[in-house]
């Protein structure tokens, strides 16, 4: 099944628990479930995108710090979905095409790619922390209807741009999660019309000291909404940031070897 994934860089479950109130409210209307997870450590951006997409945790990857800078030696969503003759897309920060196409990033060669032989074979991929969430949402659309991915990747970075500018406990904080919220209920009401699969989730939190890397519940404690028929919208199940990977695959249909929240999935139908 074609499968989007939005990672809303650092936000932090408590502000989502209140604050996305679009995705809160596909979820009172049966269309989805909200879950809660704890991230993985060091709650830290470049280590987590390597544990979301690969399923391998930051010490056994050996990504333990953002300025780890060099391809995955692990496989990922993008190489099992290409293994298997599938189509790859995101909309990302670079460090994910640092990650699993080339590195260092090269802007003139890399921040629009169309390289069907690479991992991420379509990609818009930005470097400034403030690049507007509405734009990043409309180079996902723009990707998702060039190129008809089976799977996307959306990555949007205001809201932990926001956190490292104001804190947990601002206001500014608070409006960008509502407002990439407010982005997500322009765009996801049509890919869930055309039966795609969803999953917004985010990599880690934010604290009051405009930061995150510890193990406090505010940077470690991140949302995870399901949105399609391929869920089981089962209440009470306790999905790892580890299983994210392997969960994601069986969606896709494509043969892996990563761990799985199977309670998150719907049986199929015979």
């Amino acid at each position: 099944m074609k499968t989007i994934l939005v990672v809303l860089d650092g936000l932090s479950n408590q502000v989502a628990q209140h604050a996305m109130g679009y995705l809160h409210a596909e979820c009172s209307q049966g269309n989805g479930f909200y879950y809660r997870l704890t991230c993985e450590l060091p709650s830290l951006s470049r280590p987590l995108y390597e544990c979301i997409l690969t399923g391998v945790p930051p010490v056994r990857s050996g990504i333990i710090h953002n300025g780890v800078s060099r391809l995955s030696r692990e496989r990922s969503i993008f190489h099992f979905a290409r293994a298997a003759g599938l189509t790859t897309a995101a909309a990302a920060y670079h460090w994910v095409s640092e990650l699993y196409n080339r590195t260092p990033f090269v802007p003139a060669r890399d921040r629009h790619t169309d390289a069907p032989e690479l991992p991420i074979q379509y990609g818009h991929f930005y470097s400034d922390d403030s690049y507007p969430d509405s734009h990043l949402f409309e180079d996902a659309e723009s990707l998702r209807l060039r190129h008809d991915p089976d799977f996307l990747l959306i990555h949007p970075m205001n809201i932990d741009d926001a956190g490292h500018k104001s804190g947990l406990s601002s206001p500014q904080y608070r409006n960008r999660a509502r407002i990439a919220d407010g982005l997500l209920s322009q765009w996801m009401p049509l890919w869930l019309a055309e039966g795609y699969q969803v999953m917004v989730t985010a990599d880690h939190g934010m604290n009051d000291d405009r930061s995150h890397g510890g193990i406090l519940p505010e940077e470690t404690t991140v949302p995870l909404f399901v949105f399609g028929r391929a869920f089981s919208l089962q209440p009470d199940l306790a999905p790892q940031q580890t299983d994210l990977c392997g969960t994601l695959c069986e969606l896709l249909e494509v043969p892996h070897d990563k761990p799985v929240c199977r309670g998150l999935l719907a049986e199929p139908q015979r």
